[in-house]
């Protein structure tokens, strides 16, 4: 008799070989490797460079580092107020972003948007913003208005409503639906399912949106005044060229201590929120 097949048994894998398996793996792995290599070649010599001018570069480097310090403290004042000047076009720019980002995500959310067409118009408009980079927008808006922080504040809102409207959007689309049909089924118009049904459950992730944004913002701020638009970049972007290396390390350890602050109140104010 022949006996039944145990279910506990496992069964022979009939296929490639554990060693010609390993083989393969190790023949794709050399294939990914070579190719990489490959690319890196020939970008470095479509570039004319290679990581050989890193190692050339020490000399200067060290240099640099060395004029670095000691921090010229004597702009301190100056400084601080830039800072003061950055922070402000942060809050601006996020403000402003955050208040229209509320009527564009709602367009731009399927369970809530009036219609198809103003839904996909709305998304490719939010599209189009996300791919413009902020320092393109600091560029623009300053061969506009000219040099300044009103430029960057201008470039600040548009790079920082393209961030916001789509995370928001996406948590607009991601809500219990049972509410807004309950308030429907009630007779409430569209306005009242926003209020009611929508803003209860994403107040917290909004906030938090909101406080990632001004992050960024503040980051991204440093780097606009390098293009004229205003804020303590300016300011560090003028000690450089001047090879005021001194005033410039000053200037980045301001940035830094700045910046690591900010990070950590808004990091714990998204903790309390969440």
């Amino acid at each position: 008799m022949k006996g039944t097949p145990n279910p506990q048994q496992g069964t022979v894998d009939h296929g490639n070989p554990p060693g010609l398996r390993a083989q393969q793996a190790k023949w794709k792995l050399t294939f990914v490797f070579v190719v990489v290599v490959l690319v890196y070649m020939f970008t470095s010599w479509q570039t004319g460079s290679s990581l050989i001018d890193l190692w050339y570069g020490l000399p200067d480097v060290w240099r640099m580092v060395l004029e670095l310090f000691p921090p010229n403290w004597g702009y301190a004042t100056e400084t601080w107020g830039r800072l003061s000047e950055t922070i402000q076009m942060a809050i601006i720019a996020t403000t402003v972003a955050a208040i229209l980002c509320i009527p564009i995500s709602l367009m731009a959310s399927s369970n809530i948007a009036p219609n198809n067409y103003v839904y996909n118009i709305t998304k490719q408009i939010m599209n189009i913003l996300r791919t413009i980079p902020d320092l393109l927008l600091a560029v623009i808006f300053v061969g506009i208005f000219g040099i300044g922080a009103f430029s960057g504040i201008m470039a600040l809102i548009i790079f920082s409503l393209g961030i916001l409207a789509k995370l928001l959007a996406e948590t607009i689309e991601a809500i219990d639906k049972n509410p807004l049909e309950a308030i429907r089924a009630s007779g409430g118009n569209t306005l009242q399912v926003i209020v009611y049904g929508v803003m209860p459950q994403i107040l917290p992730q909004y906030t938090s949106f909101t406080l990632y944004v001004f992050e960024i913002n503040v980051r991204a701020s440093l780097v606009l005044g390098f293009v004229g638009a205003g804020g303590i970049g300016q300011l560090l972007q003028r000690s450089i060229s001047f090879f005021q290396y001194g005033r410039a390390m000053m200037i980045i350890i301001i940035i830094f201590v700045a910046v690591v602050i900010i990070e950590y109140i808004s990091g714990k104010i998204r903790e309390e929120i969440m």
